[in-house]
Formats: structure tokens, sequence, C-alpha cells
């Protein structure tokens, strides 16, 4: 499997394609973003080249490519306000596998150790993350990567009829 890693750094029209093809994805939409009712799950958002500039601005923003074709995006932010714990020198981790031709085949697991490579390389200590509780599939994997939960916040987000719980979990970076 060709699996590749480009960090993001000019933003075209080609990528803001793709993060409106991936955050507009029915599929994914409960997955990767907080909705608080049936109204925000149904909307659908537009990603321009301007928000892409924006976001990295404040993170850093990384590329998933399979055989040379962009499948998904991995970020972190550095001490972001919304840490459950708010200890220093601490990024928070996001991982989405947007196509859906590359779910399913461990790319997840090799973008959270690239991930975790380049937050080490940048001298940090500890990694924070939140997923929705219904997102099994992905708590299993941070678990087998050694994340452990610290807390939740209690009727973050909406699917199927209710409202769910954000876990949260963190892992630290052994030097």
């Amino acid at each position: 499997m060709d699996i590749q890693f480009r960090k993001l750094t000019q933003p075209t029209a080609e990528i803001a394609e793709c993060f409106n093809r991936w955050e507009n994805d029915p599929q994914l939409i409960h997955l990767i973003r907080v909705n608080q009712d049936q109204e925000a799950l149904d909307k659908r958002t537009t990603v321009t080249v301007r928000d892409l500039e924006e976001w990295l601005s404040r993170k850093q923003m990384y590329l998933i490519y399979l055989q040379d074709q962009p499948v998904g995006s991995m970020e972190f932010h550095i001490d972001p306000k919304h840490l459950y714990k708010k200890d220093i020198s601490t990024a928070w981790i996001g991982i989405m596998i947007g196509e859906e031709v590359a779910r399913g085949k461990g790319i997840g697991y090799l973008a959270l150790q690239y991930l975790e490579q380049e937050i080490k390389r940048l001298g940090l200590r500890r990694m924070e993350l939140g997923v929705f509780e219904f997102n099994t599939n992905a708590i299993k994997l941070y678990q087998r990567m050694g994340y452990q939960e610290i807390g939740r916040i209690p009727n973050f987000t909406f699917w199927q009829n209710k409202l769910w719980d954000d876990i949260r979990m963190e892992k630290f970076i052994e030097r």
C-alpha cells in the first residue's frame, strides 16, 4: 500500500475541493464535527482556499495520500483553549480518512504514528484528542495505541436522535 503524508503549506482549489467532499460526506459528518441537533447535522459547509490558509495560521496540517491521491487529512494544534487538561506543551490531534476507499485499511493507525513522530520531533510531551462515544472503532484504535480516557463532556454532539458524550483521551510522549 503506497501511503504518503505531506505537510500542507500551500492550499489550492483542488485541496479545498477535497475538504468540501470530506466535510460534507453523509458517512462522515457525525464523526468529524459537533452537531447540536438534526438541523446542524443536515447542514453542509463550504471550505475555501482562504479557510485553509486561516487554519494553517493556527495548526499544522497534513494530507494523506494513497497511491498519489488525497484520501484524508490530519492535524494538530499546540495548546489550544479547548484542551480538557490545560497542560502546556500539548498537541491536540485530529485525523480524518475522507475517502471511503481508504477506510478500514490501517491508514488511521499509520497516520497517528506519523503525527506522534512529528509532535515528538517538536519537543512536545503530551497529546490529547476528543472522540465521540459512538465512534467505537476510533476508540479501540486510540486505546490500542496507548491513549487513556481522562474525562467526558456530556451531551456534546447529536446523532441518531440523541446527544452523545465526547470522550477526551491523552497520551504522553516518551523521550
